[in-house]
């Protein structure tokens, strides 16, 4: 059982539904970064999705963009990334990790090292977004095989013939996006979304979180009553960009969280 599988039997133990943050690792540089990180399970977050900079990132939005190239800029890399994550685990061994990226940076270190390097630093599982299922070979299998959990996207567009192989390998948890296009571009609506989450749990027998789209303390209570859980990304990388303190983006942080379990 990892960490996450953990945490969600915990959860659901407790009747709670998920808050999941997501940050980009590096931005705006390494310590800013690791210290808002090492604030995050206080601020209530259950699961910490950190994001891996790359140069072309195809599903992100204009917000995670510019995170990604700031954290680049700032001499981010995917080995940077990983010692992020093992100093995170200097003082916290429970708050589960997923690595949220694309393959490229994976690739070029090499599957077997990455796996080594990831399970050592702490990393729990991942989604890397430009994998498809029939992909598997490459990273899926040899990732749940080393012990960590292969995470996989849902999306509106994700139909009931596609749905069984999407879910086939996954692992953890599903990822809902929640409306069609990039990060940060439009607002999830519970009542669109409650319908998909009923399918996808019902394919998967996993816990769907929903992302995209989630971007104030209501919002994440809506979306959390529909579903397991709810991710925010680019609300909270946006106070990042803006410059907020690291007190002031966590007490953001907070009141999603907070929404989130009400749910």
């Amino acid at each position: 059982m990892t960490r996450i599988d953990a945490k969600f039997a915990d959860l659901k133990a407790k009747g709670k539904k998920a808050f999941v943050s997501y940050i980009m690792a590096g931005d705006p540089d390494f310590d800013a970064s690791l210290a808002v990180m090492r604030g995050l399970p206080e601020a209530g977050v259950d699961v910490i999705e950190l994001g891996l900079p790359f140069t072309d990132p195809m599903a992100d939005g204009p917000t995670i963009q510019l995170a990604g190239q700031r954290a680049l800029e700032a001499g981010m890399t995917l080995n940077r990334t990983l010692e992020m994550a093992t100093e995170f685990r200097k003082d916290d061994d429970t708050t589960p990790i997923v690595l949220m990226g694309y393959y490229n940076p994976i690739y070029s270190m090499g599957v077997d090292a990455f796996l080594v390097a990831a399970k050592a630093a702490g990393i729990d599982g991942l989604i890397v977004v430009d994998l498809p299922p029939e992909e598997d070979e490459e990273l899926c299998l040899p990732a749940q095989a080393a012990g960590l959990n292969f995470i996989r996207l849902a999306t509106p567009t994700t139909d009931d013939k596609r749905l069984p192989r999407v879910v086939q390998n996954t692992s953890g948890f599903v990822y809902y996006v929640s409306i069609t296009g990039i990060t940060g571009a439009a607002e999830a609506e519970a009542g669109d979304v409650a319908p998909e989450v009923t399918r996808i749990q019902k394919a998967s027998g996993l816990p769907v979180i929903v992302g995209f789209g989630v971007n104030t303390p209501a919002k994440s209570e809506a979306i959390a009553g529909v579903a397991d859980g709810v991710v925010v990304g680019s609300a909270i990388v946006s106070r990042i960009a803006a410059g907020d303190s690291t007190a002031d983006v966590l007490a953001f942080v907070k009141t999603l969280s907070d929404g989130a379990h009400r749910a």
